[in-house]
């Protein structure tokens, strides 16, 4: 608008100021230079006012921190989960001191509440890294060809690292996790991994082929440690356990962290990030936020703001949310009724945004190589899934999912949680004792009701109302990552 207009405008003005036949006055180009300078520094108080100049400003200060509460959403997600989890007691699963593995033991019963859409394919090991002290040496044992995988998320949520059988292979070894700035040597036969900030969540998964593998599985569980470099080759010490109790351990995280209002959110930001820093690419997000007096290493007063940036950074929390939230569908694609996510998962750059929204919906996310998540939105006609149907999903034998470890689809109901059944069973998959067709097809059964003794090896047990049915592909092949292999609709048979 502003490369055209002005200056049709401006030519328009210039002709018509010009005395007729004043041909010393035409021809002058400096007299018509400085005619036009006038006329357009007229022309620039008339479209750009003052009063229109701080509507610009103040806008401009909103659009800044709706960014800004965006980019800084996983890292205080992250760290509200942190200080929760380290505040637990051993045991609890995914909790306990740093520096220490926890580990899941078993899959959930029916009953469990506590944890959305829980996996019934691996057992969780976690850990939170605390780096301020000085580098910590991550242990693998041997796991003699078992799928695992350790993704490590730096404090952005962003996996940096993923020893696994995919990557380091399962003869085991030992991994120093650095923190930003150190210098130093490392022991013999350990490897470096350099980790951006000083705070490290390890979210460790180890296959797990039902409750009769549970033996063998904690004996990898039990390989899996932690020693700080101080004390590597030497007797260890016992982890020190020192919880805060100002620390809210029940309320979940993500309600901490929506419920913040926008000057704390913003200097909670502030203080984690001094010891968090930015990555190398996030200078232009860095640059912007200076505006509203946001800085690394710096903190942030919201009360000694000027009033254009109070009114910004408390409008921020809702209409970020409400962004985030309207974007949700949109950041996966759509194929025969399931909805994919096969790139920009696990490493986000500057797509915060689709960061944001996947700390808020998914905190921990894999990298898409290591594993991908379809869930079904719709059936083959377009329609919710629903347990007042049966359904049937069926895999030609060349379209069976492409994957290098194992593939599984697990039943929740509409809250994500998993369903009583009578088989006690949760999720089905290529560890099971499927029946394959004649042709080497396969049938999944899909619905409420028992499907019958020659068809209950292959039934998936679901709620009786809305479904929530969720597949699981570990180490899929290329032509899922590239959009050549998607599951097949979910059809509905009555």
């Amino acid at each position: 608008m502003y490369d055209t207009q002005p200056l049709q405008r401006l030519d328009t003005m210039r002709l018509r100021i010009e005395p007729p036949g004043n041909n010393s006055l035409t021809g002058n180009s400096t007299v018509r230079g400085c005619v036009g300078f006038l006329i357009a520094v007229a022309l620039g108080l008339t479209l750009f006012s003052p009063a229109r100049a701080e509507v610009a400003a103040e806008q401009e200060m909103r659009d800044i921190a709706q960014e800004a509460y965006i980019y800084f959403y996983p890292l205080v997600t992250m760290d509200v989960t942190r200080k929760q989890l380290i505040n637990m007691p051993a045991g609890s699963g995914i909790g306990g001191a740093p520096n220490q593995f926890d580990n899941i033991r078993s899959f959930p019963t029916a009953e469990m509440r506590e944890v959305v859409r829980p996996n019934f394919d691996t057992l969780y090991s976690s850990a939170w890294l605390d780096l301020s002290q000085g580098p910590v040496i991550v242990t693998v044992p041997n796991t003699e060809g078992r799928y695992f995988l350790l993704p490590m998320l730096d404090m952005w949520s962003d996996v940096f690292a993923v020893p696994g059988k995919r990557t380091t292979g399962t003869t085991g070894g030992n991994y120093m996790l650095v923190p930003p700035g150190w210098s130093g040597s490392l022991p013999a036969g350990v490897e470096r991994i350099a980790a951006p900030t000083s705070s490290v969540w390890i979210i460790g998964r180890t296959q797990t082929n039902g409750p009769k593998d549970y033996d063998a599985v904690h004996k990898v569980q039990d390989g899996y440690k932690i020693t700080p470099l101080a004390q590597w080759g030497k007797q260890p010490l016992p982890v020190a356990v020192s919880r805060d109790p100002t620390v809210d351990v029940k309320t979940p995280p993500l309600e901490q962290v929506n419920a913040m209002p926008g000057a704390q959110y913003f200097a909670y930001a502030a203080e984690v990030m001094k010891t968090n820093p930015p990555h190398i690419t996030d200078q232009a997000i860095l640059a912007r936020m200076k505006r509203i007096g946001i800085e690394p290493g710096r903190s942030f007063d919201g009360a000694a703001a000027s009033p254009a940036v109070k009114t910004a950074i408390e409008a921020a929390p809702a209409t970020a949310l409400k962004l985030m939230e309207e974007e949700l569908p949109n950041m996966g694609r759509s194929s025969n009724g399931w909805s994919m996510n096969t790139d920009t998962m696990g490493v986000y750059g500057n797509y915060y945004l689709k960061r944001a929204i996947i700390a808020m919906v998914g905190l921990g996310a894999n990298q898409p190589e290591d594993a991908i998540y379809p869930y079904a939105v719709v059936d083959s006609d377009g329609k919710p899934l629903d347990g007042a149907g049966n359904y049937i999903l069926h895999f030609d034998k060349d379209q069976l999912p492409p994957v290098n470890a194992f593939w599984s689809v697990t039943m929740y109901d509409a809250e994500g949680f998993q369903v009583a059944n009578s088989l006690n069973r949760f999720a089905i998959g290529d560890r099971d004792a499927l029946k394959f067709n004649p042709d080497g097809s396969l049938d999944l059964y899909i619905q409420h009701a028992d499907p019958g003794a020659d068809k209950q090896a292959n039934w998936l047990p679901a709620a009786s109302g809305p479904l929530g049915v969720t597949m699981r592909l570990y180490g899929p092949k290329a032509e899922v990552l590239q959009g050549r292999w998607s599951p097949p609709a979910v059809k509905r048979m009555n």
